[in-house]
């Protein structure tokens, strides 16, 4: 495959939505209530039809996700990092969502060949960054257990957040104003749930990782072998 600048944009951005969508259905049947069964199939779904569309910008849907190598994979490693319990998920969903509704914003308002998508996509994930924040607030200003796990969810999961902001080329956003504007609204749905805003290094605040470059965490290589493990047992099947 030929890596042009629109191959590797639409790999990143599809391959985050693939890897989560992944992450969010291995919650099916687990969820803490049945509802909230429905509402993450949901969200998996939704990141589900992105990336087949961002896939298919780049070459064979199907090949994409199921034949290629862990180093070939270009998702942040935010996204792979294993579900934990509900805290984790949620506090996850709350830092990706809220980076993705202000990529998708800033790429439909543009005349880009991503603004299509984008927009439509936009639309999703405003509910997902909603639902995040809304069991981040139940859970941080809840019990003293529900405000201790999403303590640490948040912390934990806090060291991957400084990835998403380091420039995917061929994508064309304001970076810097978008890192801000994240920063801003977390910040703000932590301290309305009375959590304090992790701290750590970063040109001021995050260690980045290198999923962007093909380096993962080793949970995704065990995740990978699931997700494709019926695919590459059963090479050329159809439906």
């Amino acid at each position: 495959m030929t890596v042009t600048v629109h191959t590797a944009a639409a790999l990143a951005l599809g391959d985050d939505a693939l890897v989560l969508s992944h992450r969010l259905g291995e919650w099916a049947g687990h969820a803490p209530v049945l509802e909230e069964d429905v509402a993450l199939a949901n969200i998996a779904l939704d990141l589900l039809g992105q990336a087949r569309v961002l896939l298919s910008m780049a070459g064979d849907e199907d090949e994409l996700a199921y034949l290629r190598e862990e180093r070939a994979f270009r998702n942040l490693q935010l996204v792979e990092q294993p579900n934990g319990d509900f805290a984790h998920t949620i506090a996850r969903q709350l830092y990706f969502s809220t980076y993705q509704r202000l990529l998708y914003s800033q790429l439909a308002a543009g005349e880009g060949e991503f603004s299509g998508l984008a927009a439509k996509a936009v639309k999703e994930v405003t509910y997902h960054q909603d639902h995040a924040e809304q069991w981040t607030l139940r859970l941080g200003d809840g019990t003293d257990m529900s405000h201790e796990r999403m303590r640490r969810a948040c912390e934990a999961l806090w060291r991957f957040t400084g990835e998403m902001f380091q420039p995917v080329e061929g994508v064309d956003v304001d970076w810097a104003g978008m890192q801000a504007a994240w920063r801003e609204s977390v910040g703000d749905v932590l301290r309305r749930a009375t959590l304090e805003v992790p701290e750590g290094p970063q040109s001021g605040a995050w260690t980045a990782g290198a999923g962007r470059q093909g380096l993962h965490t080793e949970p995704f290589g065990r995740m990978l072998a699931e997700m494709q493990h019926l695919h590459r047992s059963h090479p050329g099947a159809s439906w």
